[in-house]
């Protein structure tokens, strides 16, 4: 008679473990509960402090009128003339600023800036949070050497917990088919254990955070 292979065995015991199925020892758990300790910090300081020790560049803005001039700020410091954005409530605020700009995805390879909204910035990492429910997609926030990200102060929460739930509350019944977690410029240090910027993605990265209301 064959031997039982391994294979054979290993089948075996799944589905003796899914026939005989034991109560968890850890039934009581809470999953419910923060696992760090909340900052006595403001959201937005403690953003700003974790998002610049990751080598993220942050500026707060009073209303749209400022954010559009720190922008421009940003693009003349980069030098970065080919700016997009598919935004469409975030165009006539840089139409109205005179920001010269491209909403065509053929022109998205070339762009220097890339301008997109987020779905909510972590305090406690310094993190960005998007989705490819965003009208600038997946590209947007990859392509350009330089991604300025704008934001509302009603965007912020304490911990990844947090926006996960937030955006099941905001897409139900149905959940983004990607959602990004960026913490920081595109980096590595796998090529000779020398950081190297860019690699995946954008040299830098903005946040240029406008008061709500």
């Amino acid at each position: 008679m064959q031997e039982t292979t391994t294979r054979e065995k290993i089948f075996k015991q799944i589905r003796h473990a899914l026939i005989e199925k034991t109560e968890s020892p850890f039934a009581d758990i809470d999953f419910d509960s923060p696992v760090f300790k909340e900052s006595t910090d403001s959201p937005d300081l403690t953003f700003a402090q974790q998002f610049t020790k990751i080598s993220g560049k942050f500026a707060y803005c009073e209303n749209e009128d400022d954010m559009a001039e720190k922008l421009k700020y940003i693009i003349q410091e980069t030098l970065g003339q080919n700016v997009i954005c598919f935004e469409e409530t975030l165009k006539p605020v840089l139409e109205q600023h005179e920001i010269n700009f491209s909403d065509q995805p053929g022109e998205l390879v070339g762009s220097v800036i890339g301008v997109t909204y987020c779905e909510y910035l972590i305090a406690r990492t310094g993190s960005v949070v998007i989705s490819s429910r965003q009208l600038s997609g997946r590209r947007l926030s990859i392509f350009p050497e330089t991604h300025v990200v704008v934001a509302k102060t009603d965007q912020l929460v304490h911990d990844i917990k947090d926006a996960l739930d937030g955006l099941k509350k905001k897409y139900a019944p149905g959940f983004p088919s990607a959602v990004s977690v960026i913490s920081g410029p595109s980096r590595t240090a796998d090529i000779e254990k020398t950081l190297v910027m860019g690699a995946h993605g954008p040299k830098e990265l903005y946040v240029l955070l406008v008061e709500a209301g």
